[in-house]
């Protein structure tokens, strides 16, 4: 079989592949949330979020709004230093902000169902 026959077939080979994944995973909302970071975040994303009476205090005298807390799950670190991963039975997390909010802390206990933002904090320079 000559080479041009062989790239012919693989071509043709790839192509009906590249169509049928797009065909089974064109509409499914797949990620890879392969970091410890981004699968934290991402758990606790999907999960119910409460608000403790400190959390909302805080958000309240700093005129600030509940809202703050998706964008820290969204672009967000996780200070696994600081944080309590072995937690019986909720692991308490501490999530700092990026750029605009990288003086902003969360304080988050996450359980099995639902996820409690417990405090914020500013952090000191």
């Amino acid at each position: 079989m000559k080479l041009i026959h062989r790239i012919g077939y693989y071509g043709l080979g790839l192509f009906f592949g590249i169509v049928i994944l797009i065909f089974f995973l064109g509409g499914k909302r797949t990620s890879c949330d392969y970091s410890p970071n981004a699968r934290v975040l991402k758990d606790i994303r999907i999960k119910k979020r409460n608000f403790s009476e400190e959390s909302l205090a805080f958000l309240n005298k700093n005129e600030l709004d509940t809202a703050i807390s998706s964008r820290l799950l969204e672009n967000g670190n996780v200070d696994f230093g600081k944080s309590d991963t072995e937690g019986d039975p909720c692991n308490v997390y501490y999530i700092s902000g990026i750029e605009e909010m990288e003086n902003l802390e969360m304080e988050i206990e996450n359980c099995d169902s639902i996820a409690t933002i417990r405090n914020f904090q500013f952090l000191k320079n």
